[in-house]
């Protein structure tokens, strides 16, 4: 059996992106993981960001937890060697047991899936329903755009300046691995 001190959710793309630095972000990632004696939990594919990070964790050695929704099973390309794999009902039961079995969360470049899930998240933090760490890996500025998003929603008052505090946003690998250690220590 495997034994890990915390579980961390990493939500991102399950295509690479046009920048090099992103696949190489992703697969430190993954590495750092068995390093720090941490689960990977993510979504179960084996593309992308998704694959180039849960890749990395295993050949190092750290235990991984896939989850995916049924109706995904033929059609994206999932790992078949995790350490768990559970399959839900839908998306939003994924993104629950996703979130569930993690004690923090990093959200690398991704598309609108990935943006989905920090939100939810991010809403879930701002109602009270969790402390969970939640990390955004702002790789060549990836998240820029996001970031200012939440200014403006909060310079507007659409949100109180407590929002962004939810949110830490971190520039590299070697930077997300020391909040992680923080946080989860």
């Amino acid at each position: 059996m495997i034994h890990h001190k915390a579980s961390v959710c990493v939500y991102c793309g399950a295509r690479f992106g046009d920048k090099p630095a992103f696949r190489k972000a992703a697969a430190a990632l993954g590495a750092a993981f068995a390093d720090n004696s941490w689960r990977l939990v993510y979504g179960a594919g084996d593309v992308g960001m998704m694959g180039a990070v849960a890749n990395a964790a295993q050949r190092a050695g750290a235990p991984t937890l896939g989850v995916v929704p049924s109706h995904l099973m033929h059609r994206e390309v999932r790992k078949h060697d995790l350490t768990t794999l559970i399959v839900t009902e839908n998306m939003h039961e994924r993104k629950k047991v996703m979130f569930m079995n993690s004690d923090a969360v990093v959200v690398m470049p991704g598309g609108a899936g990935s943006l989905d899930e920090f939100f939810e998240v991010l809403t879930w933090r701002q109602l009270g329903l969790h402390q969970k760490p939640i990390l955004l890996l702002n790789i060549e500025g990836f998240w820029d755009p996001l970031i200012g998003l939440l200014d403006h929603v909060i310079d507007q008052g659409f949100a109180e300046d407590t929002l962004r505090g939810f949110v830490t946003v971190v520039t590299d690998v070697d930077q997300a691995i020391t909040a992680l250690r923080d946080a989860l220590s």
